[in-house]
């Protein structure tokens, strides 16, 4: 897992842990990089079982 996976992830656990599913804005805001990145970091993190979307639930699984 690279520095900028690792901090997408600290992210997306720390906000969903309060109820919350962070937004691609809240993330572009919060990484200060752009859209592409952002969604080839989260790919790279569904791929490696890091994280999964429950698709019923509308919520990240860790």
């Amino acid at each position: 897992m690279t520095d900028f996976e690792r901090k997408v992830y600290r992210i997306i656990f720390n906000m969903s842990r309060f109820g919350k599913n962070p937004t691609l804005e809240q993330l572009k805001r919060k990484t200060g990089k752009d859209e592409q990145t952002i969604r080839a970091a989260v790919k790279s993190l569904m791929r490696g079982r890091m994280l999964k979307w429950d698709k019923n639930k509308n919520k990240w699984v860790f």
